[in-house]
Parts: C-alpha cells; sequence; structure tokens
C-alpha cells in the first residue's frame, strides 16, 4: 500500500481522519520535537509543547488554507506554542538548569559508539552548556530564528515564512543573534 502525500493526510483530517493525523503525526513528531527542544533546553517540557503543537494542529486544521506549505504553518504554530511555554516561564521566574540530572537522557546527550577520550568528552560537554547558556540568554526573536536557521537548518525564506516576517528581518536577527552568542562566548574562546 502507498503512502498518503501530505496533501491527501490533510484532506483526510479535514474530514476528521484520525488515522491520517496519526500519519502526520508520525512525519512530523521528530521535527517538532527537535524545535521544541531547541527554544526549551527542557526534554519534558520540549515533549509537552510537542503534545500541544499537534493539538492545535488537530483542532486548527480545517481553517488551513494551504497559503503556505504544511511545514511553515506547523513550525508557527511550533514556535508559538514554545515561546508562550518562554514567556510563562519568565512570568513565574522559572529556570531550567542545564546540568540537572533528571534520568532522563537528552537526544543530544547520546555518543556515538567511538566514543572520545574522557577529556574530549568532558571539553564537548562544556562547550554544548556554554553554547546553550548563551542561547538560552538570547531574546526570544534571536532565540528562535538561531533555532530555526542554525540548528533546524531551515533556509532564510523558510523562517521567514514561520515567522511572518520578511527575509531581511530573519537575516538581520540571525546577524545580531549570532553576534551576541560570539559576545558572550568570546571569553570562553580555548574551548572553541
Amino acid at each position: 500500500m502507498r503512502r498518503l502525500t501530505d496533501r491527501e493526510m490533510i484532506a483526510r483530517c479535514k474530514k476528521g481522519d484520525r488515522e491520517a493525523f496519526n500519519g502526520l503525526m508520525e512525519a512530523y513528531h521528530k521535527q517538532v520535537f527537535n524545535i521544541s527542544y531547541g527554544m526549551l533546553s527542557d526534554y519534558e517540557d520540549a515533549s509537552d509543547a510537542a503534545q500541544e503543537v499537534f493539538v492545535k494542529v488537530w483542532r486548527s486544521i480545517s481553517g488551513f488554507k494551504g497559503e503556505s506549505s504544511f511545514t511553515t504553518w506547523l513550525y508557527r504554530i511550533c514556535a508559538n506554542v514554545c515561546n508562550d511555554i518562554l514567556r510563562k516561564r519568565q512570568r513565574r521566574g522559572m529556570t531550567v538548569s542545564l546540568d540537572a540530572d533528571d534520568g532522563e537522557k537528552s537526544p543530544a546527550a547520546e555518543l556515538p559508539s567511538d566514543a572520545p577520550t574522557p577529556e574530549e568528552s568532558l571539553e564537548a560537554d562544556e562547550r554544548q552548556r556554554l553554547v546553550r547558556e548563551a542561547i538560552d540568554s538570547l531574546s526570544d526573536e534571536f532565540r528562535t530564528v538561531i533555532v530555526l536557521s542554525d540548528l533546524q537548518q531551515l533556509s532564510y525564506e523558510e523562517v521567514a515564512n514561520v515567522l511572518k516576517i520578511p527575509t531581511g528581518t530573519v537575516k538581520s536577527r540571525l546577524n545580531r543573534a549570532r553576534n551576541a552568542l560570539r559576545k558572550k562566548l568570546s571569553d570562553k574562546r580555548e574551548l572553541f
């Protein structure tokens, strides 16, 4: 049996077909989780965000007109959900410890089979921690463009569509975000 195209699954979802919706979730869950994790830096929050994204997609799929690609629409919902979570954290004064060991493995923590030496591993962990802290310290608008462009490798045009801003604004924010990261990490050059 052939796999349905996104367009076919979306048409079926609009008619209430839960199997088609499960197909969309299977196809896009990893990308949604990765964007969420990149923006939230917390495994459980990213899982919750991904779940909320798909609930919102199910509830609003009938309003999807196809004026943009499905992924653009989906990633926009994801970015909005994550930004809402970040705003709630700020209101509550919540912070996420990057050093906390909650027993869960983060997707980035898995080592390849040819593991580096302990020293290399410590340096890589420290680099990752510093970069994550620097990204987390950025404003929401800068963090979002860094995650979508540099971590998820979306094109400038795709990021512009997701965020509903001009391509020039994406380039400008990305440049300013990268400069801010460079500045934050400049005193740790020996690790980079």
